[in-house]
């Protein structure tokens, strides 16, 4: 076995609340039990990555500077509670991919997962994708790792998605906390 185990994190509705379009750190909130469930991850010694699809910026809503600070409000937040997140990748471009712009980044295309396990000694087929949308899950099964959809965020509404298209993430859970213990109890298996 080569290279580290990961947890690969969507943010919003995953990590902290929903709320469109994020982009004032002021409105960052710590869905609850989140910052726990990412503690006892990260003791168990795997990698957390941060994989969000940000198309706002493309939309013109805010800016990468904006994300950035978005970005450092969280992790601030998840330092005080002693929380390690190895890396934060987001995907700009629009779903669309309009204005010439055609990307491997936006999920469920592979290309966050595949940069930060190149930057990070990540094994992604022993690695797990944690998420609220279908495009989180369908990234873990296009990328050869685990996925976990969480209710939290629009986790219900892609539970429904997923099922239309004949997919089914390796767990459904109600939030973080429950897909923590998950994935330790399966990695212990596996």
């Amino acid at each position: 076995m080569t290279g580290y185990r990961a947890v690969f994190l969507d943010r919003d509705g995953t990590i902290n609340e929903e709320v469109g379009y994020l982009s004032d750190p002021a409105h960052i909130a710590l869905i609850p039990g989140a910052a726990e469930a990412l503690i006892r991850l990260n003791s168990a010694g795997f990698k957390l990555v941060v994989v969000s699809n940000q198309s706002g910026i493309a939309r013109g809503y805010f800016s990468e500077d904006d994300l950035a600070a978005v970005n450092g409000e969280l992790d601030r937040q998840l330092v005080l509670a002693g929380v390690t997140i190895d890396g934060y990748y987001h995907c700009p471009h629009h779903p669309l991919h309009g204005k010439g712009v055609d990307c491997d980044c936006r999920k469920p295309g592979t290309g966050m997962a595949v940069r930060a396990a190149a930057e990070h000694g990540i094994d992604i087929s022993r690695s797990y994708f944690v998420g609220d949308k279908a495009s989180d899950i369908e990234l873990g099964l296009n990328s050869g790792g685990k996925s976990v959809l969480v209710l939290t965020g629009y986790g219900r509404e892609a539970r429904k998605v997923l099922e239309e298209k004949g997919l089914a993430p390796d767990m459904i859970v109600p939030g973080l906390s429950e897909a923590a213990g998950w994935i330790l109890q399966d990695s212990k298996e596996s």
